[in-house]
C-alpha cells in the first residue's frame, strides 16, 4: 500500500506526518510504503491513501481515499484513522 503524507510544501508537516504514519502503519502490521510530498504533487501521482492535516481538506477534496488529521503528532489519532480506513475498505 502506498500512503502519501501531504503538506503545502511537501518539507516540515509532511515529514513530521510520515513518521506518525509510519509508525502507527507498523503497529497496525501494515505493509506500506510512506512518503511526504506536497499538496500539487499528489494529483499527479499513484496512490493508495492520502494522510493530511484538516487545513488541506478543501485541497484534497477532489481525492477519494484521504484521512484527515487534526493533530500531526497524536499517534493514536492517525493510528485509529487508519484503522477506520482500513475497516471500511475491507482491510486492504
Amino acid at each position: 500500500m502506498k500512503i502519501v503524507c501531504v503538506c503545502g510544501l511537501g518539507m516540515g508537516t509532511s515529514l513530521i506526518m510520515k513518521m506518525t504514519v509510519d509508525k502507527a502503519a507498523r503497529e497496525l502490521g501494515l505493509d506500506a510504503e510512506v512518503e511526504h510530498w506536497d499538496a500539487g504533487t499528489v494529483g499527479s501521482k499513484e496512490v493508495d491513501l492520502i494522510v493530511a492535516a484538516e487545513d488541506f481538506a478543501e485541497n484534497l477534496a477532489a481525492h477519494e481515499n484521504v484521512i484527515l488529521v487534526k493533530n500531526i503528532l497524536d499517534g493514536a489519532e492517525v493510528k485509529k484513522k487508519l484503522e477506520t480506513y482500513l475497516a471500511d475498505k475491507g482491510g486492504v
